[in-house]
Parts: structure tokens; sequence; C-alpha cells
């Protein structure tokens, strides 16, 4: 393992979402129909993308069976995504990367440069996607240990907070200096004294711990104050670094900071903080310890290598228009540098070498104003799977609002309902503003299911702001009420430009 591998996280970038025993993916109990059953859950419509992915996670599977010699040949087959924006392209990768608890990364085409131009090279993708994969991972170790680290902790707090008491008693009157030089003369009383009274000391001490700890147990003790001890975290103080060919600023300021981390030691320094804040801060040291980070970040990149997902987007936008000449930056130059990291090469990360090879590729485009056979001849082969799907119907929309487990009608009425308000949505309520986002995408640039986003916050607006005053109220969102607030601007095409 790297000398970069040996940096530790600040205990703050944490992630509280749990995972799975396992270290990778179980993909053996997830059929294809399973897959799509879980998507539908989620999405509406787009049933040929749905089996698309769910096929290339099957094959994922499939592929961990075949003997090594074999496995190594089998590529994934990545899929280029075409159709309108606001349609599930995104939702769809997104969901199928947490099905399977994979790492996920959504990046945009237009965000990086050709190869000699200030700014995002398209390698950062494999390395941002290994820091996703190692903070999930460490996240999911941090809380396998929290119970145990928690106890730990207490512990130690129990053992400061001894310390501290200790500390502030008064000395004996005798004086501890001159019982010692009476022993070391080699009076026997004297010795035995000495030690009646350092074995006093330890019972006194193991009763005022035994006391602590049932406080801590009790968190009695939570606005007292304790000085614990924390390394003081190399800053950010170093000044910007210049830029150096290869490696955006970015990048290098990661670097010379875990440089700084491996060669420079942290300085202890100690704190006075409340017992409450010490137990966080405990805890979090703890868990750490407990946690190799090193193993973290094998396993992470283990699974980057396997089990990856990247969804890039906006992939028709790279596409060059006739006469895109000159000393700018090119989209074909981009879809250039995109092709070894697709196909598959080793990308350098702090953390030591990646393979790109059997991370699995969706690309999405709406392609309005170009063809996928206008990309460049060797990124089109390396997107053999194609899917195109369709524009949203006031069917689809209104199954958007009523179906999905994270739908926005019900999204809204938990949020009232935190206010103690009530909220229904009727059925010709729903299928209004079903109506009214399919009228105005057609008048309007189609942005699919994201005009319902606007549609319901004009209807709720009102509602939303005085919440707080109808505690106690039931509101029903009915037709009359959407027309009431949307209809009269859906209608004139000029105002649904500005406002919906």
């Amino acid at each position: 393992m790297m000398a970069e591998a040996q940096r530790r996280p600040n205990g703050t970038a944490t992630i509280a979402r749990p995972g799975p025993e396992t270290e990778a993916p179980a993909l053996e109990n997830l059929t294809p129909t399973q897959i799509v059953a879980e998507l539908d859950r989620y999405i509406i419509g787009q049933t040929d993308a749905k089996r698309a992915v769910a096929v290339a996670l099957r094959n994922r599977y499939r592929r961990q069976q075949l003997p090594d010699e074999m496995r190594e040949e089998v590529q994934p087959k990545n899929i280029l995504m075409i159709g309108p924006t606001g349609v599930g392209k995104t939702e769809i990768a997104r969901r199928v990367a947490k099905i399977v608890d994979a790492p996920f990364l959504k990046v945009e085409a237009t965000k990086f440069t050709e190869v000699g131009y200030v700014g995002r090279d398209v390698e950062s993708i494999v390395r941002d996607l290994v820091e996703v994969a190692i903070s999930m991972l460490h996240g999911q170790r941090l809380e396998q240990v929290k119970d145990e680290a928690a106890k730990a902790a207490v512990q130690r707090l129990a053992d400061l907070l001894v310390a501290q008491l200790v500390e502030k008693q008064p000395k004996a009157k005798n004086g501890r200096n001159g019982r010692h030089a009476a022993a070391e003369k080699g009076d026997p009383e004297d010795a035995a004294a000495l030690e009646r009274q350092e074995l006093a000391s330890q019972r006194r001490k193991a009763r005022e711990r035994k006391r602590l700890l049932a406080l801590l147990d009790q968190q009695a003790l939570e606005e007292e104050t304790v000085e614990i001890e924390v390394d003081d975290e190399v800053g950010d103080d170093y000044g910007p670094l210049d830029f150096v060919s290869g490696m955006t600023a970015e990048d290098l300021h990661d670097t010379f900071h875990d440089f700084l981390d491996g060669y420079l030691p942290r300085r202890p320094v100690r704190r006075r903080v409340s017992v409450r804040e010490a137990r966080r801060i405990l805890t979090q040291q703890e868990a750490n310890r407990l946690v190799d980070f090193d193993a973290v970040v094998e396993t992470a990149i283990d699974r980057v290598e396997d089990a990856a997902v990247v969804f890039i987007d906006e992939l028709d936008k790279t596409v060059s228009g006739e006469g895109d000449y000159g000393a700018e930056v090119s989209g074909q130059g981009v879809q250039r540098d995109l092709l070894p990291i697709v196909e598959g090469s080793v990308v350098m990360t702090r953390y030591g070498p990646v393979k790109s090879d059997h991370i699995l590729f969706i690309a999405a485009g709406a392609f309005h104003d170009s063809r996928p056979s206008d990309l460049i001849p060797e990124l089109q082969g390396r997107f053999p799977i194609r899917v195109e799907l369709n524009s949203l119907s006031e069917d689809d929309l209104y199954a958007i609002l009523t179906v999905p487990q994270n739908a926005l009608t019900k999204q809204y009425q938990a949020l009232l309902g935190t206010e103690g308000l009530t909220l229904e949505f009727t059925e010709d309520g729903m299928r209004e503003m079903a109506r009214l986002a399919t009228q105005v995408n057609a008048s309007t640039e189609d942005i699919g299911a994201r005009r319902l986003h606007t549609i319901i916050e004009r209807v709720l607006e009102e509602i939303s702001f005085d919440a707080p005053e109808k505690k106690g109220e039931t509101v029903s969102i009915d037709r009359a009420f959407v027309g009431e607030r949307v209809g009269e601007v859906a209608a004139d095409d000029d105002l649904s430009n500005f406002i919906l």
C-alpha cells in the first residue's frame, strides 16, 4: 500500500448510511426481473432502459462465476441512453447503483476539457470514484463499530474526569517527597505506609470512576467541561499552489496535503470542551482506531474496479458542429480523452493505480441537434447497447404523482405534516397538474417530469407559506384549487415562458 494510503479521515466526513455486512454487492439474489421491479417502484415507464441496465448488472454476477482467465476477457457492455431531459435517465443509473450498493458517480461531459487545456481532465472521473467508494465503505465500517466505539469513549472519558478531579484535590500534608526519601533510605515502616497510601488512593480512584461511569450513563454530566487531547489537523494555510501540467490545482493541493500528513507528525492539542462534545470526539477517535483504513482503501479500490457505475450526462454536447476548428477546446478532443477511460486503462490515484476495465459506463444525451452516429467511431463502439427513452405522456406524469414511493405528492404531505397541516390530493387535482405540465411542455421547452416540480410549487406556494398558522387544518388540492393558481398562467404562453 502506498504511503498516501496512510492518510486517515479527519473525523468529520462520515456517512451515516449503514451498509451490508458483505464486502461486494450481492447480485446472486437479484434477477433481471427483480431489478426491473425494484426500479418500477421509483421510475415510471422506460421499460427498455430498465431492462438494459438489469441485464448489464446480471452480467456482472455471471462474470464473477467464470474462471479467472475468462473473467478478465469479459468486458462490460456500456449503455447509451437517448432521450429528452426529465424522463428518468439519471434516476435509472442512480437507482441501479443503489440497489447493488455500488460506488456511483455522475459527471457532465461538458465539464471536461481536452489534453493541453487548463481544466478538469477525464482521469479525475476515476479519482473521484475512488474517493466516493472509500468514503462510502469507511462510513459503513464506522457504522458497524459505532456501539463498541461509544463504549470505549465512555471509558476514556471517565478516566479523564477522574484525572481531572485528582488534580484539583489538595496534596497530603506529609508530602510524598519525604516519604519517598525515607523509603529509599530503607525505612520499612515508611515504605509500608507509602504502599498503603497508594492502595487507598487507587481504591478512591476506582470508586470515583465507578460513580462517574454511572453519571455518564445517565448523561448527567453533559454540560461539565473536560480537557481532552486532539490531533492538530494539517491546515490549508500553505497558500495557493501553482498549476502543474497533468494535474489540476485541486489535485495538486490534495497530493501535497497527503505528503504533509505522511511526513509531518501531527501535534496533539489540548482543548477544554463540554462532556457532550468530548463524548462525540472520543467516539470518533475510537471508531477510527477500530477501523483499518488500509483495508478500507484496498477493498474500496476492488469495488471500484469490479462494481462501480459512472453516469456520463450531456454526451451529445461534445459533438462538434461543422467547421468547429481553431485554438479552442473541441468536443471531439473530449471524446478522444474519454475513450481510453471507457475502453479500459490504468489511472494513477493517490491510493495507487486503479483499472477502469470493468467499470460500467452509462452515457446519456438528448441528441436533439445531433445523432449518436456523430460521435467519433471509436467512442460509438464502446457503447454497444443503445436504448431510447420516450417523452412522458399525461398519463405518465399522473403516474409519477401517485405511484413512486418518493412521489412529489407524498413528499409534500410529509413536509407540511411536520407543521400539523394535513394535505390531501384528489384524483382530479393530480390529473389537472399532469395536464397542465403536459400543456406547458408542449408549448415551451419539454423538460419532462421536472415540469411537475414547477407546477406543484406554484400550486402549494401560499399553503407552504401559511402552514405554521394552519396547524390542525386539512387542505384539499382538487382541480378547482389547481386551476385557480396555475390555470391562467399555463394558458398564457408569455407568462408560462417566464413562470412555469
